[in-house]
């Protein structure tokens, strides 16, 4: 007898995903889809949310887009607001949408610090102080915070970037319980080097400084991994996606590392 599992649904939940014209973003919006539910994606350029769009099979879900930079609180507010017209109450936030660049400390200045934790930090905290409304009317939601393991760990020449992630995670915990007994989940997931347009920046940034060819350079960033090799985007996208389910609702408070075992090694 065969036993036959289930496609996860999300049974036509509004999910509004940050960052969502490539990388991460965009294959958790490829799943979402995929589990029925209607699907905003927000992102700053207009012409990558187009290209976007174009190449997702929509199949019985529905997709919209909206254009914001998610360090403007007034444009996030706009957008908000304009996917809950078109697609009702939001019900999932994925915020997926970050910047990484590099500096070794003593560069650094007050204005990269300050962007670090404005994309990753401040940004995150803005978009879900835009979607909690709805989850609490609904009673019911989801938060997944896209963080990252130098939220979980330290990284050198990184630092801006790592307090960012570390306060991301913080943020996933500590409102993970004040939103416990409201019957609304608030998770991370910490990706390891991932093979996105973040990565390549990464890359670039180390052929600059070190001369380092582009394949030595992601070699060198695949080292992390105790499996040798980049993590893949539609890896995390898949552990997004669960943390969204109605099925997952005792996971709570969690930052998930997808990294291939790179935080227990490290």
């Amino acid at each position: 007898m065969t036993t036959q599992t289930a496609t996860p649904s999300l049974d036509n939940r509004h999910v509004l995903i940050t960052g969502a014209s490539q990388g991460i973003g965009l294959e958790v919006a490829r799943l979402a889809l995929d589990a029925d539910a209607r699907v905003t994606l927000l992102a700053r350029n207009g012409e990558r949310l187009a290209a976007a769009v174009a190449g997702l099979a929509t199949g019985s879900g529905q997709v919209h887009t909206v254009q914001a930079d998610i360090t403007d609180e007034k444009a996030i507010g706009s957008a908000f607001d304009a996917a809950r017209a078109h697609f009702g109450p939001i019900s999932i936030l994925v915020n997926n949408a970050g910047q990484a660049q590099s500096e070794r400390f003593d560069r650094m200045d007050t204005e990269f610090w300050n962007r670090m934790l404005q994309v990753n930090l401040t940004g995150t905290y803005q978009c879900i102080a835009a979607a909690l409304p709805d989850m609490l009317a609904q009673g019911w939601g989801r938060i997944v915070n896209v963080a990252s393991v130098a939220g979980l760990k330290g990284y050198g020449y990184v630092t801006a970037y790592c307090a960012a992630k570390h306060g991301v995670v913080g943020l996933t915990r500590a409102l993970a319980l004040e939103l416990a007994g409201k019957n609304i989940t608030v998770n991370a997931v910490c990706p390891g080097y991932t093979e996105t347009p973040l990565l390549d920046g990464a890359v670039a940034n180390m052929m600059a400084k070190t001369g380092m060819t582009a394949d030595k350079a992601r070699a060198a960033l695949a080292s992390n991994n105790p499996q040798g090799r980049l993590v893949q985007p539609e890896e995390v996208a898949h552990a997004v996606l669960w943390l969204c389910l109605p099925q997952s609702g005792s996971i709570n408070g969690q930052a998930v590392p997808v990294d291939g075992g790179e935080k227990m090694a490290g």
